[in-house]
């Protein structure tokens, strides 16, 4: 175990609980983590089983089938990966990252929901926190994943016309483009009907049958459609990106890597999409440049961490 700071009783409180992870046999973890899901209200139960056939991420519930793959894949992640939790809880850069994460964990262990609850941001908007970002000026702002455009609208309704240069806006699913147009109007923005990954080539829109923003691009599939990575796409100096892309984010920020170094841009990113993207995302933007801090927001729910965000900003 790395040095620990432990400077007050959340501190504690986060270490226990990764202590309490660690000392575990997996199949004793597995089977906590069980009887905690199984002990919730049967109604509640049927919630998390339905939440996890529409989106996939965190793979299958089903406790009528005794399909607990769920829980098998979360209490691996957790097993495996103390180190790198533990990195993130000391990286992260003030007690309110820190507290999201430590509600995150205790939610994926205990179910519990208070600390989700007490953790969501309703003091700013989604990516946005005014509090460790203040003002944009002339930002070269992309936006991979634009879905309708709500991000953008925000952007420059909160930080003013002024805030950008230009912006590039990439979306894989082309039937909304008209929407995102008459959103977008009057706004000075490149749209792209483009996925965004580590590097060019062809790939498939998978329809996701819950919500078009839901949408993937993957290896197989029948409607074409090109994938480019950012560092080829982009020429000009990148100031900020944001990515939402239902799980693409390691390699769309693998192909932005030169970006990364040499530019130094501000970084939001969904972490939610997996066990493990709260802390690779985050390793993988330190490696490529260590010139960062970090935080973590939570915009989602309360009964599953969803809608985190990493807010990578350069020191």
């Amino acid at each position: 175990m790395m040095n620990r700071k432990i400077k007050n009783l959340q501190d504690e409180k986060f270490y226990t609980l990764l202590d309490f992870i660690k000392n575990s046999p997996e199949q004793e973890l597995f089977n906590y983590i069980k009887i905690k899901f199984l002990s919730l209200p049967p109604a509640l139960q049927t919630s998390f089983e339905n939440y996890f056939s529409s989106y996939t991420f965190w793979g299958s519930l089903k406790a009528g089938s005794h399909d607990f793959n769920h829980i098998l894949l979360k209490t691996k992640s957790l097993k495996n990966h103390i180190k790198d939790l533990e990195w993130l809880y000391d990286k992260l850069e003030d007690y309110g990252s820190k507290f999201v994460l430590y509600a995150i964990i205790e939610n994926f262990v205990n179910y519990n929901f208070d600390l989700l609850k007490k953790s969501l941001n309703f003091k700013y908007r989604q990516y946005f926190d005014f509090d460790i970002m203040p003002k944009c000026k002339d930002e070269v702002f992309v936006d991979v994943g634009t879905y309708l455009g709500e991000t953008i609208l925000d952007f420059v309704d909160l930080y003013g016309k002024d805030c950008y240069k230009n912006i590039y806006a990439y979306e894989i699913t082309s039937n909304i483009f008209p929407h995102i147009n008459k959103n977008l109007s009057g706004l000075n923005v490149t749209l792209r009907n483009k996925a965004v990954g580590e590097k060019n080539k062809k790939l498939f829109l998978n329809q996701n049958i819950t919500s078009l923003s839901a949408n993937t691009a993957q290896n197989i599939g029948e409607k074409e459609i090109e994938c480019v990575s950012l560092d080829n796409d982009i020429d000009e100096k990148i100031t900020l990106i944001k990515m939402d892309i239902e799980g693409g984010e390691e390699n769309a920020i693998k192909g932005c890597k030169n970006h990364i170094k040499n530019d130094s841009p501000k970084l939001l990113i969904s972490v939610y999409h997996g066990f493990e993207h709260y802390f690779t995302l985050p390793r993988l933007i330190d490696r490529y440049n260590k010139n960062y801090k970090f935080y973590l927001r939570n915009y989602g729910g309360n009964l599953f961490p969803t809608e985190i965000v990493l807010c990578a900003l350069p020191k």
